[in-house]
């Protein structure tokens, strides 16, 4: 192939990857056009429903005198230090469940009732405790985000095949080196999938406790605009937390690449 043809080639695949990334946001323009048109159409107010281009300039100030960045780092902060916690925790107590029959049958039922149950119940409890600073905010991600981790780790492991862990055996596999080289690499798509599951919930469960605590964060700023009534701060935070959410979840999903090039999916084709 001449150097010609393959730069045509790749001018090519450069302009159909960009087709195919403006059309995946196309919803979301119609959408924001909408929202535009209908906020300017004089059927609701200014307080009731800003226009999209007032909240963007909105946000646009925020960022330029930094309490943008202040607040969005501050919420990122509890989420991931909660979800790493739960991720620790959860994996942990995860491999526990399915390699002992003792952890099992003292935490299954804990799990079982635990993950339907609202654990923002807990909320008044851990402010008891914890008050209403950055501790009890990360326990309330973690208590949260465990709970799909757990689960995903338990179902992962004990749906590693029989023949892999025989085979490892036969081999003169120890527990520890069965456990790093087999079970964990075999249950690891299961795993991730709790993960990709949790890290949504945490974000959502850090804003959640900001608006019912106070102080720094999104959801703080959201609340403390809404309480002096200013319409434009409250939706900034709505689209803050949108593109703050959407940036994370498929941050997540370029890293389960990474991490899974050995397995089928990879080679699946990806929406990301």
């Amino acid at each position: 192939m001449s150097a010609a043809a393959a730069s045509d080639t790749g001018a090519d695949r450069a302009l159909r990857n960009a087709g195919w990334a403006l059309a995946h946001f196309a919803s979301i323009t119609v959408l924001l056009i909408a929202w535009e048109l209908f906020a300017r159409s004089g059927s609701v107010t200014m307080f009731v429903l800003p226009p999209f281009s007032a909240v963007a300039e909105r946000i646009w100030a925020d960022a330029s005198d930094g309490s943008l960045w202040i607040n969005i780092g501050v919420t990122l902060y509890r989420t991931f230090a909660g979800f790493l916690l739960a991720c620790v925790i959860g994996i942990g107590l995860g491999i526990a469940m399915a390699r002992t029959a003792l952890a099992r049958w003292f935490f299954d039922p804990i799990i079982s009732v635990g993950f339907p149950m609202p654990k923002v119940v807990f909320l008044p409890v851990i402010i008891l405790w914890l008050g209403v600073f950055d501790t009890s905010k990360i326990v309330m991600v973690t208590l949260e985000a465990i709970f799909p981790i757990v689960t995903a780790t338990v179902l992962g492991i004990q749906g590693v095949g029989h023949e892999l862990i025989w085979s490892a055996r036969n081999m003169g596999a120890k527990d520890r080196e069965l456990l790093w080289q087999v079970l964990l690499p075999a249950a690891l798509p299961q795993i991730m999938t709790g993960i990709q599951v949790a890290l949504p919930i945490a974000l959502i469960v850090a804003v959640f406790t900001e608006m019912a605590m106070g102080g720094f964060g999104v959801g703080g700023n959201m609340m403390h605009a809404s309480r002096f009534a200013d319409s434009r701060g409250v939706f900034a935070g709505i689209v803050e937390i949108a593109i703050v959410g959407y940036c994370l979840v498929k941050g997540l999903a370029i890293l389960r690449r990474r991490l899974l090039l050995w397995h089928q999916e990879a080679v699946a084709p990806s929406t990301v």
